[in-house]
């Protein structure tokens, strides 16, 4: 048998994982069926402007992860969002800032937050009930879930939220409906993001070190017989295998897999996510790192500026901002790509951000796996598949890979924990 590892995949998860079995010394190799790695890190280039895919921002705190990230040169940045809604520009998160609003919506929010239910939650609208209040929840993260998710809150389940929401004190509650001068309640102390070269520029260090096979696309996959099996004709024998594809893509590749396991592999959900990149023409135009969206005629639940970032996103006295507009998959497309182009200029026009004039360019385009989607019982159905998988020696890593939510850098860790099983 060939007692290499074979790594699906040569995003984030899976460079960390041939980082990490080259340091115990394992053969392996990594398969990237994209001409380029990077994964979801990668960036998009566009005359002159560079974008992520999606926003990306780095508040590691591990030490694993900190002595490669930091080998590249970053900035820090405070993480000072806002939130816009109806014509008001509000900091994240909205609970603890409320001063913008008028007095008498600030008393019912308020009167609404000292009356939460105190019934244990049993999904996610539950949850936020009972964390900010009924009305408070229905104005604000109700809605925000419907555009992000995509999916009403009472099919989300809860595991999937960890730190990710303040759930503030009557005293900050109050403080910040008072004045706006009030600190910072956001999980992360700092963000950091690389001077030069995108986000993807903190994936130098391990793509100097792994050299990733590209144009490497899987076809199938025999597990009883160890093979994997290449467009181009090429059949790898592996001993174990990382695999950090999207798991119903993996499920999809592996030859005469178990009904009940196709079966549990159809279920999952995510969203895709629609990219809406605008260079702009005039400096200092937007004026927030990322942003927040709950108006529903704008499509877009979350922005950023790649310039604010880092100025070597864009040619001198330019600034730029990127929407995102997310979809359940499965689903038909509600939006062509030219009404999020014209949806997207709205927005920078409704939002006070730049007039259509200022724009240089415009670009749309869809990254077909977004986010993965936590409905209520989800967990324990994936969980059936990895230990289905984990008999024939495959790992999963990577937020689709493991099929979790996973920041940048908890897929680094767990493509290295994922290793760490073929020592």
């Amino acid at each position: 048998m060939n007692q290499k590892v074979l790594i699906l995949g040569a995003g984030i998860a899976g460079l960390a994982a041939a980082h990490k079995l080259k340091s115990l010394g394992k053969p392996f190799c990594i398969y990237e069926k994209n001409s380029r790695a990077g994964g979801l890190l990668d960036s998009i280039e566009l005359n002159g402007f560079r974008f992520d895919q999606a926003v990306h921002l780095s508040f590691a705190d591990q030490p694993e992860v900190r002595k490669i990230f930091d080998q590249t040169p970053y900035t820090t940045h405070q993480p000072e969002s806002k939130c816009f809604d109806e014509g008001l520009w509000l900091r994240h998160p909205i609970q603890n800032n409320l001063y913008p609003l008028p007095v008498a919506e600030k008393v019912s929010l308020i009167k609404s937050f000292l009356a939460r239910p105190e019934t244990k939650p049993t999904n996610y609208r539950d949850w936020l009930n009972f964390q900010y209040g009924v009305e408070f929840a229905e104005r604000y993260p109700v809605r925000y879930t419907k555009k992000y998710w995509d999916i009403d809150p009472d099919q989300l389940g809860l595991a999937w939220i960890g730190n990710r929401m303040h759930r503030a004190t009557l005293d900050q509650v109050l403080e910040g409906a008072m004045t706006d001068v009030i600190p910072s309640y956001y999980y992360a102390k700092e963000m950091r993001y690389p001077n030069q070269g995108g986000y993807k520029s903190f994936l130098k260090p391990l793509l100097d070190e792994v050299s990733p096979a590209l144009n490497k696309e899987c076809v199938s996959i025999d597990l009883s017989l160890k093979k994997a099996f290449f467009k181009d004709g090429e059949v790898v024998e592996f001993e174990g295998l990382i695999n950090t594809l999207p798991l119903p893509v993996l499920i999809r590749l592996i030859k005469n897999s178990p009904d009940h396991i196709s079966e549990l592999s159809s279920r999952l959900l995510w969203t895709k996510v629609h990219l809406v990149s605008i260079g702009l023409s005039k400096p200092d135009l937007v004026k927030d790192l990322w942003m927040y969206i709950y108006d529903d005629d704008i499509y877009a639940s979350r922005a950023y500026s790649p310039s604010l970032k880092s100025p070597d996103n864009c040619p001198p006295e330019c600034s730029s901002i990127q929407f995102e507009v997310y979809e359940t998959c499965g689903q038909p497309q509600k939006f062509s790509s030219e009404e999020l182009k014209a949806n997207s200029i709205y927005a920078l026009k409704k939002m006070r951000i730049a007039s259509e004039e200022d724009i240089l360019v415009c670009d749309v385009r869809t990254v077909p796996f977004g986010n993965v989607t936590f409905y209520s019982g989800m967990e324990e159905e994936r969980d059936q598949i990895h230990a289905w998988l984990s008999e024939f020696g495959v790992v999963g890593a990577g937020r689709f890979g493991a099929w979790d939510y996973l920041w940048s850098h908890q897929s680094m860790e767990s493509g290295m924990k994922a290793a760490e099983k073929f020592r």
